[in-house]
């Protein structure tokens, strides 16, 4: 798999940025394709039952783009030829940004599906980076990454959920 971008930071991310970032490479290395994937996650109004008013994003960032190193690495196993991108914001989120963004490209439809659905599966897994959700009449820290990135079990769990 090819890496167009991998990143963790403060900055928006657009849907059309991550669509640059993985046909740029794509270009750059002759790759052919028919299908770009994207995951856009947003900050969601409720959660639990609770009207969430806002969500601020945490991360050890240099071990998270490890992670996204390690994911891309692991999804090459599986899907050669995909470029993939994944992206992480940091800091105070308001209802409705994009909080992570994910695009794969590939020849065909279902290995850019699937590798993009992987990559979330993973982030969430292994990734470094922790929320704290604000609603109405409190906060609580969200549990982040659970998983031991060498954890077999967890891997083929996020493959499972990635080709169901």
């Amino acid at each position: 798999m090819t890496l167009a971008g991998l990143a963790i930071a403060r900055e928006a991310i657009s849907a059309t940025r991550l669509t640059d970032l993985v046909t740029a490479e794509a270009a750059a290395r002759g790759v052919a394709h028919g299908a770009v994937a994207l995951f856009l996650g947003a900050v969601r109004a409720e959660n639990l039952g609770r009207r969430v008013t806002h969500l601020e994003y945490e991360a050890y960032e240099p071990l998270a783009v490890k992670s996204f190193e390690l994911i891309a690495s692991e999804a090459a196993e599986k899907w050669p030829g995909v470029v993939l991108a994944i992206y992480h914001r940091l800091g105070r989120l308001e209802i409705g940004e994009i909080s992570v963004g994910i695009a794969a490209l590939s020849a065909h439809r279902a290995e850019a599906f699937a590798a993009s659905r992987y990559a979330i599966e993973r982030v969430k897994q292994i990734a470094p980076i922790w929320k704290r959700e604000a609603f109405e009449g409190g906060e609580i820290w969200i549990e982040g990454a659970t998983a031991d990135p060498r954890d077999e079990g967890a891997r083929l769990e996020a493959f499972r959920r990635a080709c169901a």
